[in-house]
């Protein structure tokens, strides 16, 4: 067992992960006066695929399961991928288009690269229309289409798709081999509030100039840094102003909000007090900087819990004042979403539940019920984050609970249930790296932190899944590279399980490209090159003497 976290080094960490990538094809059109059809090839009907182009191979053009005509788009998505279909257009900024498809199948999504998205569970075996409208923005001049099914649900149909906008294309496609990499979003295309709003041209940050992706609460770059802010407290490494924060950081998580009391599921943001914190700006210039840094395509979170904040929904009614109170601060900032960072007591699972598919803990259920009414109110714009410890995930590959007969510690795998259930919405999982006891990884080999070995065995059980206390019939399932960050320590003060910034790039090394992988050698999983990036406690503990290490490091090797 590890040994309760000080608060010096009370962290999240994020985790990134994500839909598989798309190779996109670009389009030399020019717009007409007349309100036109922007797609080639919606309806299949020459038979062959392209412009349209398809993730690993899964995308084939097939007879008998059109919805008019003879020919539809079967997209063969299985445990590892999500069959996702893109192509993309040129548009006009600051106009309104509007995207429909007809689909057949469970999990089929329709959406566009960087704005929203729409899908359905379920069509019953006959087709359904998903339609979604978006505005582009004030420089936008292409815009990426796409549908995919869901990690093992099976092949899924798409027909007559279309892109109806001002304007007609008038020249033929060429391909560009751009590259994108959206992931669902599952919630309808319903608006998210101004406070969760992310234009489609919001651009990546200089640090990170690859082109953005969408995964769930889309809007990040390719390759995301995320880094938690000591705003309700001050510790050794200083405050920092928000308007001061460097601009490598992508996805900024406050710290923390924290309950009344352990199962009020009443959460408060407190921001650090001038006595504790003499730098500390005003409320405004807080709020004015978060707007800011926002308007640089930055995405700033509430990060729940920490070392300190207990939080256990045992009841319906601390559920619901969850949901109300995080949205008051949600609204009350402006911020684009929620990080999860239960630690300590707050998970853990009731004897006999024993299936993370479907929980039967009130403290679970709750918290999944809670998640999924803010991500409801908010929108496809939403972005949710967690970053739980190693004992709550990958300890589950060897005990889940308190096991089969009891005895085992109840949070062993304690967050499987929640990250399972909220897959399809999840935009990141960063599973703090440090603070931890040797883990098991899937080579059946004990790791140790403090070194490249421990992030590629951890970060490759997310990637490839990973069955559940050992039962290869109760299969933890891979998150999308995308949605999976690794999360690191800062620097040597920030906790135990600091590395060197040589480690941290062996382990993208081996991760993203299967080479320099060391001892563990080539992940399971493959090469992943669309793995998001890291997450680190702290964006403080980084700036702290003005090294920089972490942050410098990133941009270094994704710049």
């Amino acid at each position: 067992m590890r040994t309760p976290r000080k608060r010096l080094v009370a962290a999240g960490t994020a985790w990134a992960v994500a839909a598989a990538g798309a190779v996109a094809l670009s389009f030399g059109l020019a717009p007409a006066a007349s309100a036109g059809e922007f797609l080639v090839n919606g309806g299949f009907e020459s038979g062959q695929l392209g412009p349209w182009s398809c993730t690993g191979s899964t995308g084939s053009v097939v007879t008998g399961q059109a919805h008019t005509g003879t020919y539809a788009l079967a997209g063969a998505a299985s445990a590892s991928d999500s069959a996702q279909c893109t192509q993309t257009v040129t548009v006009a900024p600051n106009t309104t288009y509007t995207l429909s498809s007809w689909v057949k199948g469970a999990y089929v999504y329709l959406g566009v690269n960087g704005g929203t998205s729409t899908w359905t569970p379920s069509t019953g075996g006959a087709y359904q229309k998903l339609s979604v409208s978006f505005t582009t923005g004030a420089s936008q001049t292409s815009a990426t289409v796409f549908t995919h099914g869901w990690y093992g649900q099976g092949t899924y149909y798409a027909d007559d798709v279309s892109l109806d906008g001002p304007g007609a294309p008038t020249a033929s496609p060429s391909p560009s081999g751009t590259s994108s990499s959206p992931s669902p979003s599952a919630s309808a295309s319903t608006s998210a509030s101004p406070s969760t709003s992310a234009s489609a041209s919001t651009s990546a940050s200089p640090s990170t100039s690859s082109s953005p992706t969408a995964p769930p609460g889309g809007g990040l770059p390719a390759h995301a840094l995320v880094g938690y802010l000591h705003a309700s407290f001050a510790n050794g490494a200083g405050y920092v102003r928000m308007a001061d924060i460097p601009a490598s950081w992508d996805v900024i998580n406050l710290s923390f909000g924290e309950p009344t009391s352990v199962t009020s599921g009443d959460i408060r943001f407190n921001r650090c007090p001038a006595t504790e914190c003499p730098t500390v700006e005003s409320d405004a210039d807080f709020k004015a900087a978060i707007q800011a840094k926002q308007a640089q395509g930055k995405k700033v979170l509430i990060s729940i819990g920490g070392q300190n904040g207990q939080v256990q929904l045992t009841t319906t009614a601390a559920r619901d004042a969850f949901v109300s109170s995080v949205s008051a601060i949600i609204d009350k900032w402006g911020l684009n979403g929620l990080d999860i960072d239960f630690e300590g007591h707050s998970l853990s699972l009731a004897t006999g539940d024993n299936d993370f598919k479907n929980p039967t803990t009130p403290v679970v259920v709750n918290l999944i019920s809670a998640l999924k009414t803010l991500k409801a109110k908010y929108g496809p714009n939403f972005v949710l984050t967690m970053a739980p410890e190693t004992f709550f995930v990958q300890l589950g590959y060897q005990y889940y609970g308190s096991g089969p007969w009891g005895g085992q510690d109840p949070r062993a795998g304690a967050y499987l249930p929640v990250i399972y259930a909220m897959r399809n919405d999840l935009t990141l999982l960063h599973v703090q790296d440090y603070n931890s006891g040797s883990i098991m990884g899937l080579d059946n080999q004990y790791h140790s932190m403090g070194s490249a070995d421990f992030h590629i065995a951890m970060t490759d059980m997310l990637l490839k899944g990973f069955p559940v206390a050992g039962n290869t019939a109760n299969m933890f399932p891979a998150l999308a590279p995308s949605q999976v960050a690794i999360g690191m320590p800062a620097n040597s003060y920030a906790g135990n399980g600091y590395v060197a910034p040589a480690e941290v790039n062996k382990a993208l090394d081996c991760l993203t490209k299967a080479t320099n992988c060391g001892t563990y050698g080539a992940p399971k999983a493959g090469a992943q090159p669309n793995l998001r990036g890291l997450m680190t406690w702290s964006i403080n503990w980084d700036s702290y003497q003005g090294s920089r290490e972490f942050s410098k490091n990133f941009d270094a090797y994704f710049g």
